[in-house]
């Protein structure tokens, strides 16, 4: 079954010849989307950019979504193509060859690398695949710009067609395309040389310089400038009647060196090897892989590109592996540091390395053409089936790389970059080897290579210390090191104190020299940026915590979506960012540092209003997920959000915790970061709305400190209500955990309170100081302020409080023996959260409606109480309320003659309990030791 893709003219499917309906232009749009990536997953926010631009209709996901089900219906009939969800996206599963547009790069790419009559014919077949415009009728800004992007590369092959057929002596048949091509094109002096050297070999000398005149009149009139050197050359030689100019001899023997060759010499350009070198196990075994195992062996010049952000050692590892593996370079190494991010000037052109490369390979200067295209062509021909290494270090991208390519299968390059080199990968086939810090071990290593294994032994604290300020950046280390050496006699103390200080840290990562200086190994991966990406890459300097999700940088910097999504690109592409999964990103410590160095330097006076921006990002959807994890709890009332903040809208309960698990470490920080500015409003607000998230999943310690944090916030706004609120939760924390400090939380919540007025707010108090009383004994009091938050409640009529009060009324009656009396209350705590719909309430009271069956022998109903409480708590991710239900299971279930379902469910309890630090776990353990039946307890064990 034959499947073909058509995107180079209107969009459409073939399945064996025969045109397959994928729909209207929108949804063809889609499959269009997705083909351009194929086999690649494009997020959904993505495809929608892309399909509608600024037109989204109001429910464009579900639209989206829609159309993915008409094309994978559609495209039943293509077999093996399937459209997949995935993490973050859509992936179009086919083989890119079925795609006209990828065919026509692949041939291209092709011809570029193959010889003249070969590379020829891969030209005629990549544009035969053209059949109009691309992507006709499609409208977006996403399609017109690949629209033109396509145009452009095509214009660039037919360029390069030209040239092929001209070297073939095809001049005269090419005279009134060229012709046609130059009226439409004027002004490219390509094009116009073409036709100039057509005429020329035509016998019509005359009308090439006639040409030339109209070239260069028409520049001068439009654009103010004159011709470029090659056509003015040209135009010289044909002043001249230069007889170079008519048609090249044949190809000499592949045996003979090229007239003009002194004796085809053998090139050692290769740099010196750096001294120390540590790691790399994995980077240099896929080199190797690289080398020994080409995808296509015998046709293909094997290419790596190792990328990698400044400082990351990418020199360093291509040398080493170089020098490693000589002998399989018989021919020779030719090297050239293209200047990709030189601070003192451009790059360096393709044209110029080329140049020095001829020589290097014995070309006299008299036999160098002048022709840019026939000095690469020649430069192809030297290298062509020689076993040679080309290293390319430090390349500007991959356009500049892919210029000094060579064809034939003998060579082998190393292209070395600060930017991702997907286009290397994309058009020729590169395998792209990224160079990520030192692991701690390779760290230590390189550290002791630099300092002797004697005096890091010497200060094992202090290397430590060094190590964890590097964080692996081998020019980090390797400054530390000669730094220390300097000063052998000073103890690495001294130095570990500086780099202590993160306000001084890169000026202490500075040897005194533009190449041991981690500061300027920054600065130039950052004037490479555009401003948008240097904007973004500034605002990332100013966020707290480990990483950060892209909904939150839109918030950060204030800007459109896909602004942002195409600076974290460019970001990332030159490894200043890194992206772990789908939509997160982070960055290396230092390079934060040098961040947030360039945020108060450049945008100084807009930091706070971004700061703020972000936590009043993280504040609104936080408290929109709390909402959902505890729809009963009372709310808190929030001012409007700064323009320019979008806060998420998590679609159900599950996609609230998720959001919380993902974000737990940026939130913590948040609020550190919040109180530290003095925020003091939002840094309450928050650590109000991580509560119930604290609560399901055990994380007690930093509950206590964000309430501490809440609590100092509240006291220095002066808000008697938050204070009262920071010590009701501080208080409830530490009842949770055992402290001792819960009957002064409650007690100081209490008085404040009453002080207010604040009825509903003194029942939740007597509630917890209830539930304080119960922990330590004291059953009657616990009851007492039961029943005081019970009578509260309803005189207010607070119906969820209610609920929550007659199940701990009815806990409290069974601590009592009081069983017949606490079902009566536990009853009437699961119909009124059923009335209410809160199923965690419900959860709870089924829990406590076991437990006074369980205590009456009545088991059956015990076990059919907790299993409904199981299923509840369980669809909420309350892993402290389950690990409590499982414990009381295993009770029942041990009562009622069952130990081994009995075991299972307190080996369920507590491998919950001792991930989240339940008190319970010793408890659970001693149970399980004394299980007969179930032998000796294991931990970990499910």
């Amino acid at each position: 079954m034959a499947v073909e893709f058509g995107l180079l003219g209107t969009i459409e499917a073939r399945v064996d010849g025969r045109l397959v309906d994928v729909g209207h232009i929108r949804q063809r749009s889609v499959l269009a989307a997705l083909l351009t990536d194929a086999t690649r997953t494009v997020p959904v926010d993505e495809l929608v950019d892309r399909v509608w631009g600024d037109r989204v209709p109001q429910r464009g996901k579900e639209t989206l979504y829609g159309y993915m089900s008409r094309l994978r219906r559609a495209l039943r009939p293509a077999g093996e193509v399937r459209i997949v969800r995935r993490p973050g996206g859509y992936v179009l599963e086919v083989d890119p060859a079925t795609v006209d547009m990828h065919r026509f790069r692949g041939l291209v790419a092709q011809a570029r690398t193959a010889g003249d009559e070969q590379a020829a014919a891969m030209m005629r077949q990549a544009l035969g695949l053209w059949r109009g415009e691309p992507f006709a009728t499609v409208d977006t800004p996403w399609f017109h710009d690949l629209r033109q992007a396509l145009e452009r590369e095509r214009f660039s092959a037919e360029l390069e067609g030209t040239d092929l057929r001209l070297r073939s002596g095809l001049h005269g048949e090419l005279l009134p395309e060229l012709t046609t091509r130059h009226a439409e094109h004027p002004l490219d002096e390509r094009l116009g040389g073409q036709l100039m050297l057509a005429l020329s070999r035509s016998g019509r000398p005359a009308e090439a310089l006639t040409c030339y005149q109209g070239i260069r009149r028409r520049l001068a009139e439009e654009l103010g400038i004159d011709p470029g050197a090659p056509l003015r050359q040209l135009h010289q030689r044909i002043l001249s009647g230069d007889p170079a100019l008519a048609l090249p001899d044949p190809t000499p023997n592949a045996d003979l060196a090229p007239r003009g060759v002194r004796s085809m010499p053998t090139p050692r350009q290769l740099p010196a090897r750096f001294g120390l070198f540590t790691g790399r196990e994995q980077q240099l075994a896929e080199l190797d892989k690289a080398l020994d195992s080409p995808d296509e062996p015998g046709g293909t010049v094997v290419i790596s590109a190792i990328g990698g952000s400044g400082g990351i050692g990418k020199t360093r590892l291509a040398l080493h592996w170089a020098y490693e593996r000589l002998d399989r370079f018989p021919d020779g190494q030719l090297y050239v540091d293209l200047r990709g991010f030189d601070t003192s000037g451009e790059p360096v052109a393709p044209a110029v390395v080329v140049r020095g490369f001829l020589d290097a390979l014995g070309v006299e200067s008299g036999a160098v053409p002048l022709d840019l295209q026939a000095q690469s062509g020649l430069y192809r021909s030297l290298v062509q089936e020689r076993r040679m290494l080309i290293v390319l270090d430090n390349a500007a991208d991959a356009e500049q790389a892919a210029a000094l390519l060579p064809g034939g299968a003998g060579c082998v390059v190393l292209v070395t970059s600060r930017r991702r080199l997907v286009g290397l990968a994309s058009a020729h086939g590169a395998r792209l080897v990224t160079l990520d810090v030192l692991s701690h071990p390779e760290a230590r290593e390189l550290l002791v290579r630099h300092l002797g294994q004697d005096r890091t032994a010497a200060e094992p604290d202090a290397v430590a210390a060094l190590l964890e300020h590097c964080g692996g950046l081998p020019l980090a280390i390797s400054i530390v090191g000669a730094r220390a050496a300097v000063h052998p006699d000073f103890p690495l103390a001294v130095l570990a104190e500086e780099l202590k200080d993160e306000s001084a840290r890169l000026d202490a990562l500075d040897a005194g020299d533009l190449t041991a200086d981690v500061r300027a190994a920054f600065t130039v991966s950052y004037r490479a940026l555009t401003a948008g990406a240097a904007e973004v890459f500034r605002h990332l300097g100013l966020a707290s915590g480990p990483e950060i999700g892209q909904a939150a940088i839109v918030s950060l910097v204030a800007r459109p979506v896909s602004a942002v999504r195409a600076a974290l690109r460019e970001l990332e592409n030159a490894h200043l960012v890194q992206q772990p999964v789908p939509g997160r990103y982070r960055l290396h410590d230092l390079v934060r540092l040098y961040a947030a160095e360039r945020a108060r330097e450049e945008s100084a006076g807009s930091g706070d209003e971004a700061l703020l921006r972000l936590v009043d990002f993280y504040l609104h959807t936080a408290c929109a997920a709390a909402a959902l994890l505890d729809p009963h709890r009372d709310r808190i009332r929030l001012v409007t959000a700064m323009p320019g903040v979008t806060p998420q809208e998590p679609a159900d309960h599950g996609a609230a915790l998720d959001w919380f698990t993902t974000e737990y470490g940026v939130l913590r920080s948040t609020i550190d970061m919040a109180a530290a500015a003095r925020f003091d409003r939002q840094s309450w607000q928050l650590a109000w709305a991580m509560e119930t998230f604290f609560d399901y999943r055990g994380h007690w310690h930093d509950w206590v400190t964000s309430q501490r944090i809440a609590l100092k916030a509240a006291e220095r706004i002066g808000n008697r209500s938050w204070r009262a609120a920071a010590h009701r939760s501080l208080a409830s924390v530490h009842t949770q955990m055992g402290l001792p400090d819960g009957h002064h939380h409650f007690r100081q919540a209490l008085d404040l309170y009453r002080e207010l007025g604040d009825l509903v707010s003194q029942a939740h108090t007597h509630r917890g100081f209830g539930w304080l009383c119960d922990q330590q004994g004291r059953r009657r009091d616990a009851l007492d302020h039961a029943q005081q938050a019970l009578a509260l409640y309803q005189r207010t009529g607070h119906l969820a409080g209610q609920a929550k009060a007659l199940n701990n009324v009815g806990w409290l009656h069974i601590t009592l023996s009081e069983h017949r009396a606490a079902l009566e209350y536990c009853a009437q705590a699961v119909d009124l959260n059923q009335k209410i719909g809160d199923r965690h309430g419900e959860a709870g009271a089924w829990d406590s409606l076991g437990y006074a069956h369980h205590h009456l022998a009545e088991y059956t109903a015990a076990l059919d109480c907790y299993r409904r409480a199981l299923e509840l708590d369980r669809g909420f991710g309350d892993r402290y309320g389950e690990t409590e239900i499982l414990n009381h299971l295993g009770d029942t279930h041990l009562a009622a003659g069952d130990p081994e379902q009995a075991g299972l469910a307190w080996r369920q309890a507590l491998n919950t309990a001792e991930e989240i630090g339940h008190p319970a776990a010793e408890e659970l353990w001693s149970k399980l030791g004394g299980l007969s039946q179930a032998g000796p307890a294991r931990r970990g064990s499910d």
